[in-house]
C-alpha cells in the first residue's frame, strides 16, 4: 500500500517499499487453514496497529464492533509508514506483536517466513474476495489473514482532448494506445502523448500491467525462482521503451512528477493511477472537469490485467486473544462493514459483493475500476521482492532513458534477482 498522497504510476517513490502485493499459493484459496474461530460474541481486549490514514480512521470503524460485542475492547494504534515495518519486525522478534495489524503484502513473505502469523481460519470464505486479493495473503500455499482494501490502476484519459484527436471512443490494445498517444501529442496541443514513469524506484509498478496483459509470469519452476527475462517480459519493456524512444514519453520525467497539474491543463492528456486520482484531479480541474475526462481498462496483448494493491489484515501467531482477533478481522471483510470503510475511508472493498452497494455501483468511473479487480495481479509474495526489485527498476530506467537493449536489461534483472534468490 501507498500512501494516497503520492500513488501515481508516473512518479511512485520510495514509498514503493510498503506498496501491497500478491503471490501464487499452491491453489486458488491457500493451504491449510488454522484451527476455526471459537462460536459467540468476542470478548476481552484486541490490540490492533494500523498506518497512515487508515490507522487514524480505524477507531470509529471499531467502534462499532464493540457496540456489536459488548464484552470486548478494542485498542487500536496509529503508526507511520515510515516506522511501520521496523516496529513490526522488532515487535515479533521480542514476541510483542499486537493480536492483529494491518499489513502491506510484501511483508507477508517475511512475516510468514519468521513463523509470526496464524493462517486464515477454515470458515473464512477465501472466495468472497478479488482473486488477485485473495492471493495477497498467500505465502507458499497457505493463506494467511485477509485482504483489507483493495485497489488497481487504469489509464486516465483527456476524453475532450481525444475527441479534438478523432478518438470519440478509447482503444482496447497496446497498438492502438500509442497511435491514441501519438495522436494527442500532434492534435491535441499536448507536450507528450502519455505520462509513465521513466525508470527509477517504483518503476515496475508503471511495466508490470503491461507484463501482465501480455501473458507474463513473475515466477517460474513453480514459483521458486524469479521469472523476468521471459519473451513476454523482453517484448513488453521493449513496448514500454519505445514511448520513450519514439519521443512519445519524457524520458527526462522527474522523479516526483506534476501529474495532476499536467493532466488538468493538457499538457500531458494520459497517465496511469488508481482511484485516489479522481478527486485530485477533478479537485485541481474545478467545477465540470470530471466530465471531461474518463478512465480506461489496461490495453490488451493477450489480456487485460492490472496491478491489485492495497492492504491485508493479519492475525499474528502468539496472540493472546486469537478468537477475538479473528472475529473482529472477519467482521472487517463483511460485505456492510467493507462498504461502510469506503464511505469512511474511500478504500475500495475486497469484497466483491460489497461493490453492489450504491456508493459504489452508481459511480461509472468506479464501476471500471471494480471490472479491472476481476483479473488484477501482483507480485510474488517472496521475502526477498523489495530487493530483487531495485534491479528491475535500475534496467528499466537505462531502457527508458538511454535506449538500452531490453533483452540485456532485463538479463541484468534476472542475474540480479538469482543472485538474491527468493528467501524461501
Amino acid at each position: 500500500m501507498v500512501r494516497k498522497t503520492s500513488r501515481s504510476i508516473a512518479g511512485v517513490s520510495a514509498l514503493v517499499l510498503v506498496l501491497a502485493a500478491c503471490g501464487r499459493g499452491d491453489d486458488q484459496t491457500g493451504g491449510q487453514s488454522s484451527a476455526d474461530i471459537a462460536q459467540g460474541p468476542a470478548t476481552g481486549t484486541i490490540t490492533v496497529w494500523a498506518m497512515g490514514a487508515e490507522g487514524e480512521k480505524l477507531p470509529a470503524l471499531a467502534k462499532e464492533f464493540e457496540d456489536a460485542n459488548p464484552g470486548v475492547d478494542v485498542q487500536v494504534t496509529a503508526i507511520p509508514w515510515d516506522a511501520a515495518h521496523n516496529k513490526f519486525t522488532s515487535a515479533i522478534t521480542a514476541g510483542q506483536a499486537p493480536d492483529a495489524a494491518m499489513v502491506g503484502s510484501t511483508w507477508m513473505g517475511e512475516f510468514a517466513g519468521l513463523g509470526a502469523l496464524d493462517a486464515t481460519p477454515s470458515s473464512i470464505d477465501k472466495k468472497a474476495f478479488f482473486e488477485g486479493a485473495q492471493r495477497t495473503t498467500e505465502v507458499g500455499g497457505t493463506s494467511y489473514g485477509i485482504p483489507w482494501y483493495v485497489e488497481t490502476r487504469l489509464l486516465y484519459y483527456r476524453k475532450d482532448l481525444a475527441k479534438t484527436a478523432g478518438y470519440e471512443t478509447p482503444p482496447t490494445d497496446w497498438a492502438g494506445l500509442k497511435e491514441m498517444a501519438k495522436a494527442l501529442q500532434a492534435k491535441s496541443g499536448a507536450k507528450w502523448g502519455i505520462g509513465l514513469q521513466a525508470g527509477g524506484t517504483g518503476s515496475w509498478q508503471s511495466l508490470l500491467p503491461f507484463a501482465w496483459s501480455n501473458g507474463a509470469a513473475l515466477t517460474k519452476n513453480n514459483d521458486a525462482a524469479y521469472n523476468f527475462d521471459s519473451p513476454e517480459m523482453q517484448e513488453t519493456l521493449k513496448y514500454y521503451g519505445s514511448f520513450f524512444n519514439e519521443g512519445i514519453a519524457d524520458k527526462e520525467a522527474p522523479a516526483q512528477p506534476t501529474t495532476e497539474p499536467d493532466f488538468v491543463s493538457g499538457r500531458v492528456p494520459m497517465f496511469i493511477s488508481g482511484p485516489w486520482m479522481m478527486s485530485a484531479v477533478e479537485k485541481l480541474g474545478g467545477e465540470g472537469f470530471k466530465d471531461k475526462y474518463d478512465v480506461m481498462p489496461m490495453p490488451v496483448k493477450k489480456t487485460s490485467s492490472s496491478f491489485v494493491g492495497g492492504c491485508n489484515f493479519v492475525v499474528f501467531k502468539e496472540s493472546k486473544n486469537r478468537d477475538s482477533a479473528w472475529k473482529f478481522v472477519n467482521w472487517l471483510a463483511n460485505p456492510q462493514t467493507q462498504a461502510k470503510w469506503y464511505q469512511q475511508s474511500t478504500d475500495l472493498p475486497s469484497v466483491k459483493s460489497a461493490w453492489q452497494d450504491s456508493a459504489l455501483a452508481a459511480d461509472t468511473k468506479l464501476a471500471k475500476f471494480g471490472k479491472q479487480l476481476d483479473t488484477a495481479q501482483a507480485p510474488p509474495t517472496f521475502a526477498t521482492w523489495e530487493q530483487a526489485i531495485t534491479a528491475l527498476d535500475t534496467e528499466v530506467e537505462k531502457v527508458a532513458r538511454s535506449g538500452a537493449d531490453p533483452a540485456a536489461a532485463l538479463k541484468a534483472a534476472q542475474a540480479s534477482a538469482d543472485s538474491i534468490g527468493t528467501g524461501r
